[in-house]
């Protein structure tokens, strides 16, 4: 099974809590021209290459960054590394994260900030057996459930609120699925690109799957995190960034043979990752509107809004995770997104 979900731990690396981040070194601006006069840019993803990033790799296998005057260098994330840290040690210039590392940058007064959101739903599921009465989110209140430690200082409180939930009901989730496959009264956390179809082909069980963001848990996902000092400095490097990785999503995100350079790359990085893997995650990337629903669908893939990150500001600080008066407008920038890239025609 992938234990990918483990990135939510790593996401929320920052804790809510706060402590310790704001002692880490700021970063300058490392940006500089390689020999050809291509401005040189570092992102680090969150994960192990995945299709979950299929867009950034595609935008580098096809020549899409360069186009954009770009030599982008894309770092492979994985277990043992904390992307939000080398953010704010200036070892890298953008990391793969979200807004809840957005806001928490706000509350802890570190100049970093949003620049993009890829996906409009974050993946993240709780998934349960068939034919046992947990067809929907409000039937698994009081029932186990496996998460991480991450999940409570993200959505497990968002489930609380909405659905009741317990921390006497939540269980430590060991990124394996043999506790749940051997027990049909569990349900366990998981993204719906992956874990979905790891239990269907490991465990021979259709699993119910339950998706967090069609629940009202707004939080973007795959987004492009960057120090002010880097968006103030570098502004157009920053704004063909951004351009070159939606136009690389818009191409990837057409699966089949379109999608083979993105996915010759991720699997030079990440030799695991299957081919049947990667065809279900564009598919249920595609089909659960990931990246194109809600506002993308108008203002194209990337898209973020006022509105909603008003929304899922105030969802934090109605449970606790973040304090009521933050600015929380200084997490993000709408100056490089809501392009029409990818919009639905």
């Amino acid at each position: 099974m992938s234990v990918q979900t483990n990135r939510l731990s790593r996401r929320t690396a920052l804790r809510i809590a706060g402590g310790g981040v704001a002692a880490l070194g700021l970063p300058g601006i490392r940006t500089q021209l390689n020999a050809q006069g291509l401005d040189k840019v570092s992102f680090h993803t969150n994960w192990r290459a995945q299709a979950e990033h299929g867009g950034f790799y595609q935008a580098l296998a096809k020549g899409i960054y360069k186009k954009h005057g770009l030599d982008t260098e894309i770092r492979m994330g994985g277990p043992q590394q904390n992307v939000s840290q080398l953010l704010l040690a200036g070892r890298v210039d953008m990391i793969m994260s979200g807004s809840i590392e957005a806001l928490t940058y706000v509350k802890e007064d570190l100049p970093f900030m949003c620049v993009g959101a890829i996906f409009q739903k974050d993946p993240q599921v709780l998934i349960s057996h068939p034919g046992v009465g947990n067809d929907t989110l409000e039937s698994l209140k009081g029932k186990p459930v496996l998460i991480s430690s991450g999940a409570r200082l993200s959505y497990w409180p968002f489930l609380r609120a909405k659905y009741g939930f317990t921390d006497e009901q939540a269980r430590p989730y060991t990124f394996n699925m043999a506790p749940f496959l051997a027990d049909k009264t569990l349900t366990q956390q998981g993204y719906v690109t992956s874990e979905p179809y790891a239990i269907e082909k490991e465990g021979g069980v259709k699993p119910v799957v339950h998706l967090l963001a069609d629940a009202g848990f707004e939080n973007y996902s795959e987004a492009i995190n960057i120090s002010r000092k880097m968006v103030e400095e570098k502004k157009d490097v920053v704004q063909r960034f951004v351009t070159a990785t939606l136009e690389g999503w818009d191409d990837y995100l057409k699966g089949g043979e379109a999608s083979a350079p993105g996915n010759a790359l991720i699997q030079k990085d990440n030799p695991d990752m299957g081919d049947d893997k990667i065809a279900y995650a564009i598919k249920a990337m595609n089909e659960r509107g990931i990246v194109r629903s809600g506002d993308a669908l108008k203002l194209g893939i990337g898209a973020m809004t006022d509105a909603r990150w008003q929304r899922f500001y105030e969802s934090l600080v109605a449970v606790k995770l973040l304090p009521p008066a933050l600015d929380f407008k200084k997490a993000y920038t709408l100056a490089f997104v809501n392009q029409g890239i990818g919009a639905a025609k």
